[in-house]
């Protein structure tokens, strides 16, 4: 092996030990790691400090909080895997101080802080506010799928049990038939074919026992829908057509600027429609900002929930879904009257004023209905309704949706700013994941998965922002 670099002996002896502390360098993210939580006050945050008098003395809590940022930092998420790092990464024994807890420690750990764990994940982004690094107010809220380790297989609802309850019946019937034909026959093999399909016959039964069962069940969720891995994980369809999963569905608010996630929350609603408000609220009370601005996918388009951003002095921008039963059947749509707000009138695409006729409530909104007197002799009738009038209905705070619409025909640009926004964290902590994306079950846990993603991936990106030196030194400031 002459002319190559070579190593030391491994029974070569050192005059002086060599210290731990110098293989970790100046500028290793596990001293990021490190500062944080020791700047921490984990006692008012929720985490146990006291040790207990009696018993065998148990791990301080700043270590194991330290060891799973550690190991989500760097994409080992398992319990089992984190105690043979702790054994063989020498990073890890420099920052516990060569301490190897068990995997069921680890775990334990993990499952009983929870609510603890998640506001260290706030507790990062309100240093990320000390820092100044929001100084925009303008966020993007979005929602993604997430894979829960529920199997679709394991998932059930009204219209699967049905669908496979009449694959079952048909699996018999060719079954009988099988058997009706081998009866026939007097051979060895027919006998031995006969027995097996007997067996098959006797599981699909089986099958739909179960079924029958879970059918029962059903009927006392609201929801309508069981998984029996994972009991909060539910179906949701996905952007593919006629695809879906078993899944949560995660939202987060991220900051425009520096692509920081302010806050998530994981929910097991398949739609984003109820979310803006309540996303919107977070992010404002951690900017501590009087306005704010928002930009959302038309997922989230709401009135209820626009209104309630704008009572809170949120400025949104989300583009109105296009769903109009009209002109899906190539009638004028709403968006083709316009709308006079002095006179309380719509004017149509022929040219007359449809005025206000009545008020009602539908749904918990009050509704205004308004047509035009000559509907019955206009000429263009036929490209607008077959009824006797075209009735057009107004909500009584449609007003903020017009604003809200002559807010996204002034910036169009907005949706390319929330597509650039959020798609980059969820890619990321995607991609960290793997495939099968969440590893514990019920939504109390995953949200604490989540949470530790999201921490990781919020301390990456300001330690790329800032650099490592930097931020240690803006924490202990």
């Amino acid at each position: 092996m002459s002319g190559f670099i070579m190593g030391e002996a491994r029974t070569q002896a050192t005059l002086f030990p060599e210290q731990l502390d110098d293989y970790i360098t100046e500028d290793n993210g596990v001293r990021v790691v490190d500062v944080f939580i020791d700047g921490l006050d984990l006692s008012v945050i929720g985490f146990k400090t006291k040790a207990a008098n009696t018993g065998r003395p148990s791990y301080h809590p700043s270590v194991l909080l330290k060891l799973f940022i550690y190991g989500y930092l760097n994409r080992i998420q398992s319990s089992r895997r984190l105690e043979r790092e702790c054994n063989r990464n020498v990073e890890l024994m420099w920052l516990l101080g060569r301490l190897a807890p068990d995997f069921k420690t680890i775990s334990d750990f993990r499952k009983d802080n929870t609510k603890a764990i998640t506001q260290v994940c706030r507790e990062f982004v309100l240093i990320c506010r000390k820092l100044n690094l929001f100084t925009q107010a303008l966020v993007a809220i979005d929602g993604s799928k997430f894979k829960a380790v529920n199997n679709r297989n394991r998932n059930f609802t009204q219209a699967k049990i049905a669908h496979r309850l009449k694959q079952i019946d048909e699996s018999i019937a060719r079954y009988l038939g099988q058997i009706a034909t081998a009866d026939r026959v007097e051979l060895t093999t027919s006998k031995n074919k006969v027995e097996r399909l007997e067996k098959k016959i006797e599981k699909l039964k089986k099958e739909v026992t179960h079924l029958n069962e879970i059918q029962v069940k059903l009927q006392e969720v609201p929801d309508k829908q069981i998984s029996l891995t994972d009991p909060d994980a539910r179906s949701m369809a996905t952007s593919g057509r006629g695809t879906g999963m078993v899944a949560y569905n995660v939202q987060t608010v991220v900051d425009s600027q520096h692509h920081l996630i302010l806050t998530h929350e994981v929910t097991n609603q398949g739609h984003d429609r109820a979310q803006l408000a309540n996303m919107s609220k977070q992010a404002k009370a951690i900017l501590e900002t009087d306005n704010l601005t928002v930009v959302a996918d038309r997922g989230y388009f709401s009135g209820d929930e626009i209104k309630a951003c704008d009572d809170a002095g949120i400025t949104s921008y989300l583009p109105k879904p296009q769903t109009s039963n009209n002109q899906a059947k190539g009638y004028f749509g709403k968006r083709d009257f316009i709308y006079h707000s002095k006179e309380d009138e719509y004017e149509c695409p022929a040219g007359e004023r449809a005025i206000f006729r009545f008020e009602r409530q539908e749904n918990g909104k009050q509704i205004r209905r308004y047509w035009a007197s000559e509907c019955i002799r206009c000429e263009m009738k036929s490209q607008c309704t077959t009824s006797k009038y075209r009735r057009i209905s107004r909500w009584e705070h449609e007003a903020i949706l017009d604003e809200l619409d002559n807010r996204m025909e002034h910036e169009p640009d907005m949706m390319k700013v929330r597509r650039s926004t959020v798609e980059h964290p969820f890619g990321t902590i995607k991609s960290w994941m793997g495939s099968t994306h969440f590893q514990m079950k019920t939504i109390k846990r995953v949200s604490v998965e989540m949470s530790l993603h999201v921490l990781a991936y919020n301390l990456k990106r300001v330690m790329n922002i800032m650099g490592t030196k930097e931020l240690m030194e803006a924490i202990q400031a």
